[in-house]
């Protein structure tokens, strides 16, 4: 039973990166090595978080919201936008398409993100004797980071790669990437200052994900449009 459930829960967390992979053209674009580029990139920039955070940030005694390290935490988040940024502009990528690279980087990143981050808890907790809720969640909430990685792939494809696009969009564009790359902190927020438990965390995040997606995919959609 404890294996089953084990088996149930990295299938949702996992499975859904390599749905999205066979089930779009990534597949027939042979993009796997654009997505394991970006995931060596994702490591490399987690390390560099990592640095920083135990350089700049105080080990706190509670489980409090701190404003102060919040804010920090959420400066240095910001260095995985500039990996998402080596990882569209700098990588060589095979001849594909705009559209079919940023999914390609945001797959990688995502999936990067779920075995650091996920793989871990659910190989030493999932296993237990104890049936819980809690590593169903993490794989729901893998999804909805696979989502916002691919939605902030997308938004950076904009921002960085599109020359031509509505000046009008700018903003808009500039404005979902920092609500995306913010999102931890947000997160954060909720559990830590307003004390929301973590299912109620994971449908927020289910929700924004799917917000986001849907307005990513409207001005990547408006961008594409001759202009007149």
């Amino acid at each position: 039973m404890t294996v089953f459930h084990f088996f149930n829960c990295a299938i949702l967390t996992f499975g859904p990166h390599a749905v999205y992979y066979s089930a779009t053209p990534l597949s027939e674009y042979d993009t796997l090595g654009t997505s394991i580029k970006t995931a060596v990139v994702y490591l490399a920039t987690a390390l560099v978080k990592l640095i920083c955070l135990a350089t700049f940030l105080k080990v706190s005694e509670s489980d409090s919201f701190d404003p102060y390290q919040e804010f920090l935490k959420a400066l240095i988040g910001f260095i995985d936008v500039a990996g998402l940024y080596f990882a569209l502009t700098q990588l060589t990528h095979r001849n594909i398409s705009q559209n079919h690279k940023f999914q390609a980087v945001g797959l990688g990143w995502a999936f990067a993100d779920s075995v650091l981050h996920r793989l871990a808890p659910l190989w030493v907790g999932a296993r237990g004797l104890e049936f819980t809720w809690d590593y169903i969640l993490q794989g729901l909430e893998a999804n909805a980071n696979l989502v916002l990685s691919i939605s902030l792939a997308a938004l950076g494809s904009l921002m960085w790669l599109r020359k031509n696009k509505p000046k009008t969009l700018i903003p808009i564009i500039y404005l979902c990437a920092v609500i995306v790359a913010t999102m931890p902190s947000t997160t954060s927020y909720l559990r830590r200052g307003l004390g929301w438990h973590f299912p109620k965390v994971v449908g927020f995040e289910l929700f924004t994900s799917l917000v986001m997606a849907f307005i990513s995919w409207q001005l990547f959609s408006a961008c594409q449009r001759p202009s007149v």
